[in-house]
């Protein structure tokens, strides 16, 4: 090796450090390009089976797996693995428990209050709908509550109705029956009806109409799939009581902390790609649970007369109308969904 023998003692130094700078960042430069992949721990209460999943959860999880190798990799922990309690999952994303998480806002309408607008009877006919309206007023920031979460998918359930454990040909039937609902809004409505309603998680309800607790629940046939309610409750009356809104949620502060590439990704699978996901894969599980439901002679669908259908829808209108007058934050978010609503049934969305 050739040596420059004019060089001052202070040059050569110079040179070995940088000599050395090199040769460290050849040998560390490939370990931080490979890394290792950032981990996002997604709570679920139920079953990877359960139908909600597989139309609200594992298209998501599937993609963003898929094209981020290396880069980011959701592990699912269902069955409540992080947290049982529905009401509680908002709260493990804020105190970093869980990333991502199932929620059901009308469990917790403190913290989601303007979410009771999509829970009225008679506003939303359909899921199809109901999801598209509900993601592009969570898009437009026009609903409180989502602020500290990234919002992955905001979708809304089919319609529910009211599945019991007793005979019910009509509303007169289930006055004074017990029963369980999704949120205080269906409770008020049902009240209005004669019923004596109940908010519930839904996880409890089987046991509840076992027991007894409960004669009847509110639900989507999902949930009466998902959570084996249709083992005990077998009348089932086809009045529609509403949606519920459900969402699939990302503490904030941990998606801001992702490096671009990962944000892109997430974003890329988030808002509409989800709500279309929802829409079709539900489109095909309510087919199938209502060609089992009218196939099964253990269960009798009841659809109401046409005088108890304008009984009910009365009674859900004025509902509506007394809680749009309670101020003008309220009137002006019933005519906003209403306008949308209205664009998505002539087509233009």
């Amino acid at each position: 090796m050739a040596h420059n023998l004019d060089a001052s003692p202070v040059e050569s130094a110079k040179r070995f450090l940088c000599r050395a700078a090199v040769s460290c960042v050849a040998v560390l430069s490939p370990t931080i390009a490979v890394g290792e992949p950032v981990q996002l721990k997604l709570s679920y209460i139920g079953s990877e089976q359960a139908q909600a999943y597989q139309a609200g959860i594992k298209p998501f999880v599937e993609a963003v797996n898929a094209e981020g190798k290396g880069l980011v990799n959701i592990v699912v922990y269902a069955d409540g693995a992080l947290g049982k309690s529905v009401p509680d999952q908002p709260a493990m994303l804020q105190k970093e428990i869980a990333d991502i998480a199932w929620v059901i806002p009308g469990q917790t309408p403190y913290r989601f209050p303007d979410n009771e607008l999509f829970e009225f009877p008679g506003l939303v006919q359909d899921f199809r709908e109901g999801t598209l309206a509900y993601t592009h007023l969570v898009a437009a920031d026009r609903l409180r509550g989502y602020q500290p979460f990234f919002v992955i998918g905001t979708y809304v359930t089919s319609p529910a109705f009211i599945h019991s454990s007793k005979p019910v040909p009509s509303i007169a039937a289930l006055r004074g029956q017990k029963v369980r609902v999704n949120n205080a809004t269906e409770a008020a409505a049902l009240e209005r009806l004669g019923m004596i309603p109940t908010v519930m998680p839904v996880s409890q309800v089987a046991a509840a109409i076992e027991r007894g607790t409960v004669d009847s629940a509110v639900i989507a046939l999902t949930g009466l799939h998902d959570y084996g309610i249709g083992r005990f409750a077998t009348y089932h009356y086809y009045l529609v009581v509403g949606v519920a809104p459900v969402a699939l949620l990302m503490n904030r502060k941990k998606f801001e902390s992702l490096p671009d590439a990962a944000k892109d990704l997430i974003r890329k699978y988030s808002g509409e790609w989800t709500a279309a996901r929802w829409i079709e894969a539900l489109s095909a599980i309510d087919q199938r649970n209502t060609a089992a439901l009218g196939s099964d002679p253990r269960h009798v669908l009841v659809i109401p007369s046409p005088a108890d259908r304008d009984v009910a829808e009365r009674s859900f209108r004025t509902l509506i109308e007394d809680w749009a007058a309670t101020g003008t934050r309220n009137r002006d978010l019933l005519e906003r969904l209403e306008a949308e609503l209205s664009t998505i049934r002539s087509g233009a969305r």
